[in-house]
């Protein structure tokens, strides 16, 4: 099969990261953009070639970004149509059939499930797509008609917001292209229920990718009062108070989603052991010392505080100042919950400056567990930047 389409060719000596180690990535040190491929409309399919003008992949280009080339493809004829799309989407589905029995989880983690810039997150009989790369923004009809097609959902939310787009020179966009969404989803989850608002929610509504490090914070909570700080829509909170938990106070700086973080508790019978608190987290942990407050358990889930290398420094800092205004808050012989969504801080450097903020604290102890992403969240072999969570779990004297 002969394909009218663009070739893009690889530099020389190309990167640690490049196609023929397996990695689903080319920058812009990689690739040889003279004045044709320079104009490549962002987002179009092209054939990949060595430097030795030899094809080795089909690709998705986007002169404009530094990740110029997405490897959608081994065979550098690949058809990327609706077919094709449904048999990566097939092939989704069927590891998450065999890890979850009921349909609540991502379905598509990007490059670590074979679709380069696109996470899917399912909501029972709706999904939510985040289409974060210039080429799933062009195919984003035949990408719902194959979502619809493998899963069955009815309702389809395209949720084209946040930073990834920007670096991809996408605008951004929320549509509700198939269905509708008059509500928000109720989502069973570690024996809590989490109100999910696919339209005006942080990301997709939900963060599914922290269910197993809920799971583990539940086991410890029985009988504990619980402080559940960054809480969203009350992740940790509500599954300690499923297992057990004598109360939780979730505290957050959004309204919003403390009210759905409420109307999960109250879905689930959880409402009378379940109080919320707005505002600034630093400030209200602060002013929790002040109050002589004290938890059997403490959990911080702030949002990613190092999103790039050139905010690791300043985040790490902020790790710091969690970890030892949190501290603070636990009582002796009780648990401090520390996690990280920041891609640029690897796990050594978010608990070392975790350690230091305890360890300014006043306090000493023990790591008990440290915990990931779920298995829904896979992490490709070649690309470290999709294990990106890390939760550290502490006991303290």
């Amino acid at each position: 099969m002969v394909f009218d389409r663009p070739t893009v060719r690889l530099r020389p000596k190309p990167g640690r990261r490049h196609a023929a180690s397996g990695a689903p990535w080319s920058f812009t040190d990689e690739v040889v953009l003279d004045r044709r491929t320079k104009a490549i409309l962002p987002g179009t399919i092209a054939t990949l070639e060595s430097a030795e003008r030899e094809p080795i992949a089909t690709v998705a280009v986007n002169p404009g970004s530094r990740i110029v080339l997405r490897h959608l493809d081994p065979d550098p004829q690949a058809l990327i149509d609706e077919a094709w799309l449904t048999a990566r989407l097939s092939r989704a589905l069927a590891l998450r059939e065999i890890l979850f029995d009921a349909p609540f989880y991502r379905l598509v983690h990007a490059e670590a499930d074979g679709l380069p810039g696109v996470i899917v997150d399912r909501f029972g009989d709706a999904a939510v797509i985040q289409p974060n790369a210039a080429w799933a923004d062009l195919l984003i009809e035949p990408l719902v008609s194959a979502l619809q097609a493998v899963t069955g959902v009815s309702t389809v939310v395209v949720n084209g917001q946040g930073r990834a787009r920007g670096l991809e020179g996408l605008s951004e966009r929320m549509d509700i292209v198939r269905g509708r969404v008059d509500a928000p989803i109720a989502v069973p989850m570690n024996g809590a229920v989490y109100m999910a608002d696919l339209i005006g929610g942080q990301k997709t509504g939900l963060f599914f990718d922290q269910r197993p490090n809920h799971a583990f914070a539940a086991r410890l909570a029985p009988g504990l009062r619980v402080l559940d700080v960054f809480s969203h829509v009350g992740g940790f909170g509500l599954a300690a108070l499923a297992a057990g938990a004598e109360s939780a106070l979730a505290v957050d700086g959004s309204a919003a989603a403390l009210e759905l973080a409420g109307q999960g508790a109250e879905a689930a019978g959880l409402g009378d052991r379940f109080a919320t608190r707005k505002g600034d987290a630093f400030d209200t942990m602060a002013a929790l010392a002040g109050e002589g407050a004290q938890f059997g358990m403490v959990v911080c889930d702030p949002p990613a505080f190092a999103p790039s290398k050139t905010a690791l420094e300043p985040g790490l800092r902020a790790y710091e100042k969690v970890a030892r205004q949190g501290a603070a808050l636990v009582s002796p012989g009780g648990f401090l919950v520390l996690c990280s969504c920041s891609h640029a801080a690897d796990l050594e450097r978010f608990r070392a400056a975790s350690l230091r903020g305890v360890a300014r604290a006043g306090r000493q102890g023990q790591i008990l567990h440290v915990g990931g992403p779920g298995p829904d969240h896979p992490v490709h072999v070649a690309l470290s930047e999709t294990s990106y969570l890390k939760a550290i779990f502490l006991r303290l004297d």
